[in-house]
């Protein structure tokens, strides 16, 4: 049974009746509208007061009727039924109650996202049919050719179908064309009561993950458990998609999978909320054998409670023999497969961990001092350990250019050897499975002697990102840390602040500022001297190594009992002397 869609809220059964009797029109092949569809459209828009959509397939048969508001109408098939290697081979007939016959921008957008043969907007008066503009698609992909206003007892039916099969080629050529280039994707960001700095940042991401940005909706309003910006909001997003021929929305927030589910279904594109752009972000930037491993765990421990699928029916039992469905239906074999890959990623980042563990012992035991590198995604915490280290980090300007930590040693006068490691860049709202699968790599930040919070002095939101950093080490139990604020491109800055207690300014770029950063590290490094009078046997030549190695102002006296020492030496290696 052929059925009237979209907003048939409060219509009289009578009227729907009518609308259903224009299935019934059949147009012939050389036909591009006839003057029985559009009495009929016309007649259902003075009834309803409100938008009438049909769609047509080549061959002239009416496919769809559907009923809009009395500015727009949502076509149920718009987004679906674009073409893949030309024109869909349908075109859209709609009417516009008491306006113009004038194509609007979301008609356009639809045009061209959906490549339609044709679309057609018809102005109704007085519940008649008064003229019609056409659209095809241009000489472009993003551009349109607009034939009229035509009479409706004037329309040249059989050089407008001729126009269809020039397009039909074009459009072909075109996506030919653009076929062979790597055509970003079209994005609009979504967001929920989110000041201006945190849309900036997500575009940034998006901009990092490859997509183009070309629009932007933000929405103050408590959260709608269903539809995250509300059902209206959805559907007047959906017509500026249409009208911006946008391939995926991008929100600002984690979604619940039917937030999701109910966005994609109304919009009619991909939705892709903020945990999923940068699962996507870090897989793609990820190198080591360590970093992929983590970030699989992270991507998996997301899907594993929004896996949906149509297996629920396949699950059912029936109530005989021949119809009992299988006994475990698809999503739950996913689900299983699943989690048995989680186990095992757990494990082999167990190994990891063990490994890298070895390695911090091994530290210790030489009296190593360790020092992290922490700080806001994109501060340049990666340019400043190549400026430290010659390390040969990849440092780009872009958000998470560097997520395998990379750990480079440096001697330090009244210290010694000492390593600098750089670590995962933090952001606002970091995915929570990221940081679970993180974790062993930023144990790096929980075992160092001393921190340095990096933070990209130019950016005006400096201060929200320092806040972001210092509640992310609280969760990590490291906020009690000795640590350095580090307060990088200062060569960006019109006038330098003074620098307060345990800060510094400075210009990974430049290297201005990195003489006294060093001096301040070596300060918080340097371990505090005491004076220690005693005397060592000659056969622990390895405790005298010892004092030779850390010692100040040693003084030796060879003695029949032993070696007489007097020197000044850290509190640590003391108690190993005494020990």
């Amino acid at each position: 049974m052929d059925e009237i869609h979209g907003n048939t809220a409060g219509l009289k059964s009578r009227v729907v009746e009518e609308l259903k009797e224009l299935y019934e029109i059949k147009l012939s092949p050389q036909e591009f509208v006839s003057g029985e569809l559009l009495a009929g459209m016309a007649r259902g828009t003075e009834a309803t007061g409100r938008e009438i959509s049909v769609f047509l397939s080549r061959s002239g048969r009416v496919l769809d009727v559907s009923v809009g508001t009395d500015k727009s109408v949502k076509l149920p098939y718009m987004r679906v039924r674009r073409g893949a290697a030309g024109v869909s081979g349908i075109r859209a007939v709609h009417t516009h109650p008491g306006g113009s016959p004038m194509l609007s921008d979301v008609d356009v957008g639809s045009l061209i996202s959906s490549r339609f043969d044709a679309m057609a907007a018809v102005s109704v008066k007085d519940g008649k049919a008064t003229a019609m503009c056409v659209g095809f698609i241009g000489d472009a992909l993003g551009e349109t050719k607009i034939t009229g206003p035509f009479r409706p007892g004037r329309i040249p039916q059989q050089a407008l179908m001729h126009e269809i099969a020039v397009a039909t080629e074009r459009v072909q050529r075109l996506v030919r064309m653009h076929e062979t280039e790597d055509a970003p994707e079209k994005a609009v960001l979504v967001g929920l009561n989110a000041p201006r700095q945190s849309m900036e940042e997500l575009a940034r991401l998006a901009e990092t993950a490859g997509a183009e940005v070309v629009g932007s909706l933000t929405q103050n309003r408590d959260r709608d458990r269903a539809y995250y910006i509300g059902k209206g909001k959805a559907q007047e997003l959906s017509l500026q998609m249409s009208a911006m021929d946008a391939d995926i929305a991008i929100v600002n927030d984690e979604l619940s999978p039917l937030e999701t589910r109910n966005l994609e279904e109304t919009l009619g594109v991909k939705v892709v909320d903020r945990t999923m752009l940068i699962l996507d972000i870090f897989a793609a930037h990820a190198r080591t054998r360590e970093g992929r491993l983590q970030v699989e765990l992270a991507q998996l421990q997301y899907t594993l409670p929004r896996l949906a699928g149509e297996g629920v029916s396949l699950s059912r039992l029936g109530g005989g023999i021949g119809t009992r469905g299988p006994g475990e239906k698809k999503i739950e074999i996913d689900r299983r497969r699943i989690r048995r890959r989680i186990f095992e990623l757990q494990q082999e980042l167990g190994k990891v961990a063990e490994q890298r563990e070895l390695r911090r012992a091994a530290r210790r035991e030489n009296d190593v001092k360790e020092v992290a590198l922490v700080g806001y995604t994109n501060a340049g915490k990666s340019s400043l350990l190549n400026a430290l280290t010659n390390a040969g980090v990849r440092a780009e300007d872009k958000l998470f250019a560097t997520l395998d930590p990379v750990t480079r040693r440096v001697g330090l006068p009244d210290v010694g050897e000492t390593v600098f490691t750089d670590t995962v860049g933090f952001i606002e709202k970091l995915p929570h499975d990221l940081v679970s699968a993180f974790r062993s790599t930023l144990e790096e930040v929980t075992r160092a002697d001393l921190l340095l919070l990096v933070t990209d002095a130019s950016s005006p939101d400096a201060d929200g990102q320092m806040e972001v950093v210092r509640g992310l080490l609280s969760s990590l139990h490291a906020n009690e840390t000795p640590a350095i604020v580090v307060m990088n491109k200062m060569d960006r800055l019109g006038e330098v602040p003074e620098a307060g207690k345990d800060t510094v300014y400075i210009s990974a770029k430049t290297g201005e500022g990195l003489e006294t950063l060093l001096s301040l590290v070596t300060e918080k490094l340097a371990p505090r001297l005491m004076t220690y009078r005693g005397t060592l046997g000659y056969d622990r030549g390895d405790l005298l190594a010892l004092v030779n190695r850390d010692g100040k102002d040693i003084s030796m006296d060879y003695r029949p009992d032993g070696v007489y020492v007097e020197a000044m030496l850290p509190l640590e290696t003391i108690k190993k002397l005494k020990n």
